[in-house]
This record gives structure tokens, C-alpha cells and sequence, in this order.
């Protein structure tokens, strides 16, 4: 009993004495409102679950010191202005060491000048076009990284699981012509696809605000494809996954990371017969201490389960890039996220490639399930 109230004493002293210290001031930046928000709500609950551990073991040790994590976060409402106005007001006023956030490829593509010329690190939750971390010249950019895989590794996921596990030859595309993720999918998977010797019956564009689908939809059913591919995000999604069916489209759906569980109270039933593309398995017994505690910091479910495993994970990889770095300057940050490796994280081991995304990381086909209104484990995909 002496020795327990002893441990308990040093741990309260080294919590205290962490508080004491400075705070490493880190931004988030996410999309609380706009089309978004179900993704950003989660991250931002991740995020402060994360913190929140960290902090009440002691913080983060720079050097000799225990030091706090103290969040200053941002809503850019999913739009790009408001993206590069959080972006410029955390390097220039905020004075942050690094960036979480948000999810969106579009809204890191824009403010990914504003983190490179400030020298502040930047770790993108779920944007997964390639331009996010490489520049339209192909150089990488310096102060970006992402802890997700990329588009088109999505594309080949889809169409190797169209073509192989669907038996799919023909594929039928709706797409949005106004955002840089799904372009970058959409490019992809027909790249992938007419490649296992697939045919793209139709590719039908619409841009972002759209909520009627009809008129493509109509067009990719005369067109008899075997597949419809979603590669895109938001409301648009269930909205078009119950219009389609509605039309009578019975054939399977498949769709990148965009699918999340507020789906369901849009296109309920219609999602039978769907398979999207996750980077964690939902229900992998690895996650559940992280679902329990965020039912008990947020009092709901987490809907957006692969934003909030991203997010939270995120946090514990800029924690030993600070620990790593010694330092909370951010170029030594930058230096340390850069040399990763065989790091441990919640959803997977994180070793960073040379263009600042992750390697080897499995695709998970998920496949949702109208009786438990979930989506469910179907398979896990590297593509060949």
C-alpha cells in the first residue's frame, strides 16, 4: 500500500511539475462545419482524447523537461479561404511547433504554401491526393506529411477489388469535378482498371454543392456496367447511393474513404451492396479502448471512425517526433516526422517514404450491412 501511494505521489509530482513547464502550443485545424463536419467534429474529439493522455502522464519530454500539449484550433468550414487564413494565423500569430488537420486534400493543397514558407510542420489527417506532400513540378514539399495512403493506392484497391473480387469488366464513374480527392481517385482507378483489362462504361462529373444525381445516374445505368465507383466525399455520397438505388440500380457500389456512419441516416437501406475503402477496420479489438474512451469523452458513438483513429494518432506521432527532436523548434520536428520509422502506433506500425507518406500500409474493403446498419470487415487489399 506504501509503495502504491508512493507511485501515485511521484506520478502527481511529475504531472504537476509537466504543468508547470512551458506548453508546446500545437494547432489542429478542422472542419467543424460545411459539408465536412462529421469528419471534423471527430478529429477534433480525437485530438483532445489524445492530448488530454498525454498530458495526464506527465507530457512530452523535450530534453530533461516534461512539457505540456496545448491545442489552438481552428473551423476552416471545409472551405479553402478559411483553410489558409487558420493556416497563416497559427505559423504567424499562433506561433505553433506543428499542424494537425484537417482531412480534406483540396484544404491542404491550398495552405501547404503557407506551412512551407513558415517552416511549421504539417500532418494531414485523411488527404490523400498526391499533391498534398508533392508539389505539380513533383518536389516534395518540405513541412508536409500524412499519416494515411494515397489516392492512388485507393484507385488500385478499387479496381483490383472491382475487377477480382466483384468480377467487374465494365465500371461506371460519378465523380466530383471540383475537388482535387475525388480527380485523384477517380484518375486512378481507370488507370487500374482498364489495366486488369476493365472498361469504363461511363464517367459522369458533378460539382461539389449538387445534391440531384439523377441525370448522371440515369446515364450509368443505360451504360450496364457492372460496378458503380463513388470515389468522393460528404453528403454527396449517401445522396447519391439512395438515388441510384431509387432509379433501381441494383449493381454493387464501390467508393473510396469517404464513407462514414452518418450514411446510414441518409441512405439507410439503399447502402446494402456497397464496399468502400478504409484504412482501419472499424471493429479490429485493437481500437476498442480508444472507442471506449471516446463514448466517454464525447457521450456518443464515433461515427467517422477512420478521421478520429487518423487524428488521435497523429498526436502520438508528433509526440515522439518532439521527443526524437529533443526539441519543440519546429524545423528539428520537421527533421524527426521525416526519419519515422517502425513507429507504433494505434492503427498501424509508421515508417515515412521519401515523398513523406507512409509505407506499406494494407487497404481494408469494408462492406455495409442494412440488418446491423455497419459497415463490416470484407478484406484486406495491397494492391499487386
Amino acid at each position: 500500500m506504501k509503495k502504491f501511494m508512493l507511485c501515485v505521489l511521484a506520478l502527481c509530482l511529475l504531472a504537476s511539475a509537466a504543468l508547470a513547464a512551458e506548453p508546446i502550443k500545437i494547432g489542429e485545424i478542422a472542419t467543424v462545419t460545411g459539408d465536412f463536419a462529421a469528419y471534423g467534429v471527430a478529429e477534433v474529439e480525437s485530438v483532445k482524447i489524445a492530448v488530454a493522455e498525454i498530458n495526464a502522464k506527465g507530457g512530452v519530454k523535450v530534453g530533461d523537461e516534461m512539457r505540456p500539449l496545448e491545442v489552438v484550433m481552428y473551423d476552416c468550414r471545409t472551405r479553402n479561404e478559411d483553410m489558409v487564413n487558420s493556416a497563416r494565423r497559427l505559423v504567424e500569430q499562433d506561433k505553433v511547433s506543428a499542424v494537425i488537420g484537417p482531412s480534406g486534400s483540396g484544404l491542404c493543397i491550398a495552405a501547404a504554401p503557407i506551412f512551407n514558407r513558415g517552416h511549421v510542420p504539417h500532418l494531414g489527417t485523411l488527404p490523400t491526393n498526391p499533391n498534398v506532400t508533392v508539389d505539380e513540378s513533383g518536389k516534395v514539399r518540405p513541412y508536409n506529411f500524412r499519416i494515411c495512403f494515397l489516392d492512388p493506392y485507393q484507385g488500385a484497391i478499387m479496381a483490383q477489388f472491382a475487377a477480382k473480387n466483384l468480377g467487374a469488366k465494365s465500371a461506371a464513374l460519378l465523380y466530383d469535378v471540383s475537388s482535387d480527392y475525388s480527380q485523384g481517385q477517380r484518375e486512378f482507378f481507370i488507370k487500374s482498371f482498364e489495366a486488369a483489362g476493365g472498361k469504363i462504361a461511363a464517367d459522369e462529373g458533378f460539382r461539389g454543392e449538387d445534391v440531384d444525381f439523377r441525370s448522371q445516374l440515369t446515364n450509368m445505368k443505360e451504360s450496364g456496367a457492372d460496378v458503380l465507383i463513388f470515389p468522393f466525399m460528404g453528403k454527396s455520397l449517401p445522396l447519391a447511393v439512395k438515388q441510384a438505388r431509387e432509379l433501381g440500380i441494383n449493381t454493387p457500389i464501390v467508393g473510396g474513404d469517404g464513407y462514414g456512419d452518418f450514411m446510414w441516416e441518409i441512405a439507410g437501406d439503399a447502402l446494402g451492396d456497397t464496399y468502400w475503402v478504409s484504412h482501419v477496420d472499424r471493429y479490429d479489438p485493437t481500437l476498442a479502448g480508444f472507442f471506449d474512451s471516446y463514448l466517454k469523452s464525447a457521450g456518443t458513438e464515433c461515427q467517422e471512425f477512420m478521421n478520429a483513429v487518423m487524428a488521435y494518432d497523429c498526436v502520438y506521432w508528433l509526440k515522439d517526433a518532439i521527443e526524437r527532436a529533443g526539441s519543440a523548434e519546429p524545423e528539428k520536428i520537421r527533421d524527426a516526422l521525416e526519419s519515422t520509422k517502425d513507429l507504433k502506433l494505434l492503427h498501424c506500425t509508421l515508417t515515412m517514404g521519401p515523398t513523406h507518406d507512409p509505407e506499406g500500409k494494407d487497404g481494408v474493403m469494408l462492406r455495409c450491412d442494412p440488418k446491423e446498419r455497419k459497415s463490416l470487415f470484407f478484406a484486406k487489399i495491397r494492391p499487386e
